[in-house]
């Protein structure tokens, strides 16, 4: 994928590929390969031991691989397996729930544990104690470089077993308001692409570009706040009950959207070199990340992607409270502890249950959540313009609170030129093949050499576009089990009938962890490893001059 694919006003193929072709053609999963791979090993070994039982064994063995990695509409029966032993494996340790960490209840929990006599009272006070947890799932290893008021929010992420690095959210107005002509729309979009490409240059040390929308209903507080302060106090009682009509008629069924633009910065080696020249330590990791913030604040305002704005570490608290509490207001920032991100949660297969507070009424509130992958092979091969998503975004069918983010991590021009040469050369010598033995071609091979000529094209030598991987993340938050189930079918329409997804990968068995993936935190993009001509020249190119500005 490229910044002109993804952001140009032409029609672009963006769906039906699951990445860069294998050694063996095609897209295969890594996991069918290595089967196959180890089911022909074992074929060479033991034909010349147990002679035809040998053989007979490797191909039963490859058989199984194949009908267990089968990819169907449901998943493979493989993906099924895993997905259920992880479920068994969360409740068995009790990362099937969360509870905010609590330094008196902890030391409590932790002397039960100590007395707990008998096998089952041992594991429930040792689940009791994994349940408490300083983080929840969706933003475990989570912290702050920045946490100030009134400056900028920097988070410092370290996930386990992933690279760390930060991240500072922004919040902006959108590209479209109202009636927007097509030449407006255009500009903008190339903005943005251009936007993506120049944070996607080696020299530059932004790694990854989240983009959130959220779907909520429409706050009327500040018009009836208007309402309160500008009523004549002698007004009719007609009068008075057709402001309350107005209100309500315009808030019933009304969704808004509120826009946040993530992106995060690896803390690698050029990262470390670069924030020395600012001062020491954190100092200068500080130093580095003032600056970048300002650049990442005037490349966004270019792009043309509304009036855009820095989140403080405490809205985006607020922002990341709201989404699992959706009955707490958006901004509401009163309370709010950067350092206490998680509300009090279970887990069941299909759903994570958040069990809240309304802050306005102080009543108890429970909120169900929902999440699903958007992933490119799960899409119909097809050409989409720059407003292929608005159907998710506005749709008259789909009337519950959502959450849609996009997670692009960029690739330098010459590693996706690279990756894209080998995807076109084995596309032709796949379609040759199919030509010289007489075989109908495979139309697959056809849609993927399409869209790798297009990239191709889109990288072409002058051109000022890089690559990029990308992921989709939905969540759909609901009142009750029946309820989340009714959204849970509408979504599935709405995207095969009007984004061409034909099929929506829900992330069961793990949903509490899969919700982060749409707080505008940077989570859910595992990027692939870099090609070994690129680790040699960025080995090559070493660490600035020790002299050098």
């Amino acid at each position: 994928m490229t910044t002109e694919q993804l952001h140009s006003d032409a029609a672009r193929h963006i769906g039906g590929e699951s990445g860069h072709r294998s050694f063996f053609g095609g897209t295969v999963s890594k996991t069918r390969i290595v089967g196959l791979l180890g089911a022909f090993l074992a074929m060479l070994v033991l034909t010349p031991i147990l002679g035809i039982w040998g053989l007979a064994l490797g191909l039963g063995v490859g058989l199984v691989v194949f009908f267990l990695t089968q990819r169907t509409h449901r998943g493979s029966i493989l993906d099924r397996r895993t997905r259920r032993a992880r479920w068994r494996a969360r409740v068995n340790t009790g990362t099937d729930a969360f509870e905010p960490f609590d330094v008196a209840e902890w030391d409590q929990r932790e002397q039960a544990a100590a007395q707990a006599r008998g096998r089952t009272e041992k594991w429930e006070a040792a689940r009791q104690l994994t349940i408490m947890r300083s983080h929840p799932d969706g933003a475990d290893g989570m912290g702050w470089l920045q946490c100030g008021h009134n400056e900028p929010g920097i988070a410092w992420h370290a996930p386990l077993g992933e690279q760390p690095y930060l991240s500072v959210t922004f919040t902006a107005t959108g590209q479209v308001s109202g009636s927007e002509s097509s030449a407006k729309l255009r500009r903008a979009a190339e903005a943005f692409g251009l936007f993506l490409a120049s944070r996607a240059t080696p020299m530059n040390l932004v790694s990854d570009v989240q983009m959130t929308t959220r779907v909520l209903p429409a706050d009327s507080a500040m018009q009836e706040f208007w309402v309160l302060s500008s009523l004549d106090p002698d007004a009719p009682a007609e009068a008075v009950r057709s402001y309350e009509n107005v209100l309500r008629l315009n808030s019933e069924d009304a969704m808004v959207q509120r826009h946040f633009f993530t992106v995060s910065w690896p803390i690698t080696t050029a990262f470390h070199d670069a924030a020395a020249k600012y001062g020491e330590g954190r100092d200068g990791w500080r130093g580095l990340m003032r600056q970048e913030i300002a650049s990442t604040l005037r490349g966004l305002t270019e792009a043309r992607v509304g009036h855009v704005d820095v989140l403080t570490a405490r809205r985006l608290a607020a922002v990341i409270l709201h989404q699992q509490n959706p009955s707490r207001p958006i901004d509401l920032v009163k309370g709010v502890d950067p350092a206490r991100l998680g509300v009090a949660s279970h887990d069941e297969f299909s759903a994570q249950i958040v069990d809240g507070v309304d802050p306005i009424m102080g009543t108890p509130v429970q909120w169900w959540h929902r999440t699903a992958a958007i992933r490119s092979e799960n899409m119909a091969m097809g050409a989409r313009g720059q407003l292929w998503a608005l159907d998710l975004l506005t749709g008259s069918d789909i009337r519950f609170i959502r959450t849609l983010s996009f997670h692009l991590h960029l690739v330098p021009k010459g590693e996706a030129k690279a990756a894209t040469a080998k995807d076109v050369t084995r596309d032709r010598a796949d379609r040759l093949d199919d030509a010289q033995k007489g075989r109908v071609e495979n139309d697959e091979t056809g849609a993927n050499l399409s869209a790798a000529r297009r990239r191709a094209l889109d990288l072409a030598h002058g051109s000022p576009h890089h690559g990029g991987a990308w992921v989709g993340y939905v969540t759909i938050s609901e009142r009750d089990r029946d309820a989340l189930m009714r959204a849970s079918r509408a979504l599935e329409e709405t995207c095969a009938t009007g984004l061409g997804i034909e099929r929506l990968e829900w992330q069961d068995s793990y949903q509490a962890a899969a919700s982060g993936t749409t707080w505008p935190i940077g989570r859910g993009l595992t990027p692939g490893r870099s090609s070994f001509g690129s680790r040699f020249i960025n080995a090559l190119a070493g660490k600035s001059e020790r002299e050098a500005l």
